[in-house]
């Protein structure tokens, strides 16, 4: 019975800040400025426009992803073999950059990239080229890669710490060589650890918008730049909600393909 009590604040919560919020975004996507119900602001999505910053979105996000994913398997392999890894004292200061605060370090990055800053500064000493990639995909790709790598090591280093070393040990017992272990053993058995990391990255690559004004300078439009603007600065909450509503099905589907490769949840952070 106290038990039960207990999670009576928590309850609350996911009313209160998930449950009322999506009623109130469903309400404003399948309604017009009067009241009527509509579908127009969801199938606004195919306009040029927006279909234009939806697929550029995916691209960017899908980019971002596996770049992610490219350098989170050797690094996380690395802290599990590392012995400071195993103490937790790598796994600190990797995520220590992570305290920071979020818009802070995507300005950070734009400070290094304008044409007049500290990298292209550097290469002027050294003679060689500018960097001219401030205002561009590559920039918002680099800022993406940078503030959401972390959330895609943590769930593989998490899923290769549970890998048995008595499997790694018979691979290599059978004259498997480090590339084959790593492919045949530690790879299929990460899988968990992948999926909950690639949904962790891909989300919030695909919905955000503070990265592209910062980094892209307000001259590329990602479909996050569309919604906010529509809330913010257009007035238009039903086309906003509209299009929220179409994102959230994007998540899903996505969410729901991924979770069958951790049907477990030995990927989830611990």
């Amino acid at each position: 019975m106290y038990k039960k009590s207990f999670s009576i604040p928590f309850i609350v919560f996911v009313i209160a800040g998930t449950i009322i919020p999506l009623f109130v975004i469903a309400f404003y996507g399948l309604t017009d400025r009067s009241g009527a119900f509509t579908i127009d602001n969801i199938i606004a999505i195919g306009g040029s426009e927006h279909a234009k910053a939806l697929w550029l979105s995916l691209l960017l996000a899908f980019v971002s992803t596996l770049i992610c994913l490219i350098l989170a398997l050797p690094l996380a392999l690395i802290l599990k073999d590392s012995k400071l890894g195993k103490k937790g004292f790598m796994v600190f200061i990797f995520v220590l950059p992570m305290w920071m605060n979020f818009l802070l370090r995507t300005m950070a990055w734009r400070v290094l990239l304008e044409r007049g800053g500290l990298i292209n500064d550097i290469l002027s000493v050294l003679h060689l080229p500018s960097l001219q990639i401030i205002n561009t995909p590559a920039a918002i790709v680099l800022g993406m890669v940078y503030d959401f790598l972390p959330f895609m090591v943590l769930p593989i280093y998490n899923a290769m710490l549970k890998i048995d070393k008595d499997v790694i040990e018979a691979a290599y017992d059978l004259g498997a060589k480090k590339s084959k272990v790593f492919t045949s053993v530690i790879l299929p058995l990460s899988v968990p650890g992948i999926a909950s990391g690639i949904t962790m990255v891909f989300v919030p690559s695909l919905t955000t918008f503070a990265i592209s004004n910062m980094l892209g300078g307000g001259k590329i439009n990602l479909i996050g730049n569309i919604i906010e603007q529509e809330f913010t600065t257009m007035g238009n909450w039903n086309l906003g909600s509209g299009l929220s509503l179409v994102m959230m099905i994007f998540i899903l589907v996505s969410m729901a393909l991924l979770s069958k490769l951790d049907k477990n949840g030995e990927g989830v952070l611990m």
